[in-house]
């Protein structure tokens, strides 16, 4: 039952547009031992109407008079920048992978050779685009903030006319910041069960514990917001880790992982040294001469366990000692009668 989380540190647009930023995003990424690095990959034109108006988070931690286009538009990255943040990935071994919104934003990734898609929470519930990202044949990693487990089926099943059955699906709850009693974590163990899946979690807590509780449940994958700075201006980074806060997370779920062990229960090889000390033997109450027939008034339980388990006591009374027993002398097999 061990496993190996995979931990996705989404950079975002914690970039601001800068392919320089998103470069050193997904060294620190590496240098604290995320296994990957995720980006968006979009168009504001195509997203977006030029009056689009901001989520409610945005609106708390930008400009209230930018429209989401405009916002959208500074943070957007050319195709030969994701050429270069993809090269980067491969030279420091770091797993590259990016959202895409549309076709095109498909197609660039498929032809920058991404081994797998992250599909957000609102593209869940479009089919046609499900479809034409799953035709590529690659791992499809799902968020589904907003979604009943209805849609969440109508999702798979459109995934799944296309011959791909390799989904991931992440619970999430789309609030930034979202509040722990909203995580739900339950409830990817509900996908997980009613649609067959592997699952996993995108958090959007302030804390870590949501993330470690999906791990505990079987989380295979998690994915948090990642930024070099909080203080940086944008929509995300005041709700992302700083690296120091990521990495403290990374080392959470490394532990919560080794706390789960293979499932088997058995006493671990450090454990069993113990149970010479702290399980008892059966003993003499008291001083016993040669020729006792023994009854429970004889009997005791004290440690260590160097002689007859307790649940042998029953199969003592009633016989006979071959010798003198002293006080707290454990019981064994050659001190019975019969032995002699």
């Amino acid at each position: 039952m061990s496993q190996h989380v995979f931990i996705i540190a989404e950079a975002g647009v914690n970039h601001n547009g800068d392919l320089q930023k998103a470069l050193e995003l997904a060294d620190m990424a590496k240098k604290i031992g995320a296994d990957c690095v995720k980006f968006q990959t979009f168009r504001a034109e195509k997203i977006v109407t030029n009056a689009s108006p901001k989520a409610n988070y945005q609106l708390k931690v930008t400009d209230a008079a930018e429209s989401q286009f405009e916002m959208l538009k500074k943070l957007e990255l050319s195709k030969e920048d994701f050429r270069k943040i993809k090269a980067h990935c491969e030279k420091i071994q770091i797993r590259f992978l990016s959202t895409p919104y549309n076709h095109e934003d498909a197609d660039l990734l498929h032809e920058l050779g991404v081994d797998a898609f992250k599909i957000a929470s609102g593209q869940l519930v479009e089919p046609g685009f499900l479809k034409y990202v799953a035709s590529f044949g690659k791992q499809m990693i799902i968020s589904t903030g907003m979604a009943t487990i209805a849609e969440v089926y109508e999702a798979l099943e459109a995934i799944k006319s296309t011959g791909n059955t390799d989904i991931i699906v992440l619970q999430c709850n789309t609030d930034y910041p979202s509040a722990i009693e909203d995580s739900n974590i339950l409830a990817m163990q509900t996908m997980r069960d009613a649609l067959g899946v592997r699952v996993g979690y995108s958090d959007h807590v302030p804390n870590n514990y949501a993330c470690y509780a999906a791990v505990a449940l079987g989380a295979e994958v998690i994915e948090k917001h990642f930024t070099l700075d909080k203080n940086l201006p944008g929509p995300d980074h005041s709700c992302s880790l700083e690296p120091a806060e990521f990495q403290e997370l990374i080392s959470g779920i490394r532990n919560v992982e080794k706390s789960l062990g293979s499932g088997i229960k058995t006493p671990g090889a450090a454990e069993k040294k113990n149970t010479f000390g702290m399980r008892r033997s059966i003993v003499a109450n008291t001083f016993l001469p040669k020729g006792t027939v023994i009854d429970a008034s004889h009997l005791g339980f004290k440690r260590p366990a160097n002689g007859l388990a307790p649940k042998h006591a029953d199969f003592l009374i009633g016989k006979k000692i071959n010798r003198d027993m002293q006080q707290d002398e454990a019981f064994t097999m050659d001190v019975l009668l019969y032995n002699v």
